[in-house]
């Protein structure tokens, strides 16, 4: 297959149902898009058009050759096809199965015809722009790496909410300009990765991302870890240094939590914010850079200014941007995917294998208020690959705190499932609690955690768990 190019890019419809492969070519030729039919992924790949589709519109249940099964064929031919799924049957395994291999919108039947016709041009827009830039997409620049090569997961952003897309879109929008932005969120809500996305999406992406949380630097040395010192500057000062501004220079600069910059230090960063130009501590030689910043606050710095601890003039050259980041709790449906996305991401690091996650578990999950938010999901998760005996996830339901109007139903579910994991550790290891092989050590646990435990839990041996 050939390039596409923009007179010829057309979306390709595969559908075993006629009446939706002719409202779909119809919908598309209405927003003036070409567009050609298939009944089956078969007679797709029989089809001698020598240009690739603009975009794919794909049905997940096709007799023959799956659409999943299709999906996967063309990524070994050209992985850049922007793919849209339709199904009647949609679950979470799937939706997580067709984003992970790269489908950019996932519609169950019967979907909206906005929704679909949005997602057709997104698709197409995207080919267009990766053909004249001559770039793979950013998905397939899947790690990048921070300023002491650790590697990041891009995909880390998971999830398909309404929530989560607005965010995403006001990424795309804002990234590719030099505007300063401001994310605002609640702790554990991913703000930092929205910042790598910021800087992933853009012209400087092969500069460095520099990152400064100004609440862990102490108040006397933080002047010192933005703008650099001069050798003798102070005490401690044993040789020049330069700051997080200078290593930044031509690319990026996150400044987590900004608003616990002290005051008497924010006139020297609304000075650099405006004019690009600083002094280092102990030097009277003026530096420029050129840096894009990119913000993060888990307070309201509005509140804080009204509170004179934060400046107005800072707030409003910051505040060019601003993207907040949702709660957990407030887009539960991206839960699933989550877990299943931290089940892989864990589970690989540990060498374990997961092939089944209870359905209780997973519906206490969702319904769980998540005060930490995304990383106290992650966090979890990785502690139920530890407590995980076998193949099924076994997850720390005690741990949870629910609230008031929750709690007793839920509390109830978890102590079963608590129980259920501590039979099957018991039953692996021949009911031995403690020893690198005993239950203990299988739960992650101390050994007089595990026999607490056991007592609360009511538990003897005749309530084995067999097979």
């Amino acid at each position: 297959m050939n390039s596409v190019n923009g007179h010829n890019a057309s979306v390709f419809v595969i559908d075993d149902d006629a009446t939706i492969r002719e409202s779909i070519s119809n919908l598309a030729r209405s927003a003036g898009i070409k567009a050609k039919t298939f009944c089956s992924a078969q007679e797709f790949l029989a089809n001698r058009d020598p240009h690739i589709p603009g975009c794919l519109v794909l049905d997940v249940q096709l007799p023959g050759l799956s659409g999943l099964d299709l999906q996967e064929e063309l990524a070994k031919v050209d992985p850049h096809i922007p793919i849209i799924f339709i199904t009647g049957h949609g679950d979470i395994p799937m939706t997580v199965r067709a984003m992970k291999a790269g489908a950019i919108e996932f519609l169950t039947k019967p979907f909206h015809d906005g929704d679909l016709l949005k997602a057709i041009e997104q698709g197409m827009n995207r080919t267009r722009q990766f053909q004249q830039r001559g770039e793979k997409p950013a998905r397939d620049r899947s790690r990048i790496e921070d300023e002491h090569g650790h590697q990041i997961m891009f995909c880390d952003i998971a999830g398909q909410s309404a929530a989560l897309r607005r965010v995403l879109n006001a990424v795309e929008t804002v990234a590719p300009t030099d505007c300063t932005v401001l994310i605002q969120g609640e702790s554990g809500t991913g703000k930092e990765l929205i910042a790598r996305a910021v800087h992933e999406l853009s012209a400087r992406r092969d500069k460095p991302f520099v990152k400064l949380n100004c609440a862990a630097i102490p108040t006397g040395l933080l002047e010192s870890e933005l703008f650099g010192h001069e050798k003798g500057a102070f005490t401690s000062a044993i040789a020049s240094k330069a700051g997080r501004f200078e290593l930044a220079d031509g690319g990026t600069l996150f400044l987590d939590e900004i608003g616990d910059i002290p005051l008497e230090l924010q006139p020297k960063l609304l000075r650099v914010l405006q004019d690009q130009e600083f002094e280092r501590v102990g030097s009277t030689r003026t530096l420029r850079v050129n840096v894009r910043i990119v913000a993060a606050t888990n307070r309201s710095l509005l509140h804080m200014v009204t509170e004179r601890q934060f400046r107005s003039d800072l707030y409003y050259r910051v505040n060019v941007f601003p993207i907040t980041l949702p709660a957990l709790r407030d887009r539960r449906e991206d839960i699933p995917l989550l877990v299943h996305h931290f089940v892989r991401k864990c589970s690989s690091r540990m060498h374990k294998r997961i092939e089944s996650i209870p359905h209780e578990a997973m519906e206490a999950l969702v319904k769980y208020d998540w005060p930490g938010n995304v990383r106290e999901l992650e966090n979890l998760i990785e502690r139920a690959l530890i407590l995980s005996p076998a193949a099924e996830l076994c997850v720390p339901f005690s741990e949870l705190r629910q609230a008031p109007a929750q709690e007793r139903e839920t509390c109830s579910t978890l102590n079963v499932m608590e129980r259920e994991c501590i039979l099957r550790a018991l039953n692996d290891s021949g009911w031995v609690i403690g020893g690198l092989n005993g239950a203990a050590a299988r739960l992650g646990l101390k050994r007089t955690t595990l026999q607490y435990k056991i007592q609360k839990h009511g538990i003897v041996r005749s309530s084995e768990i067999r097979g």
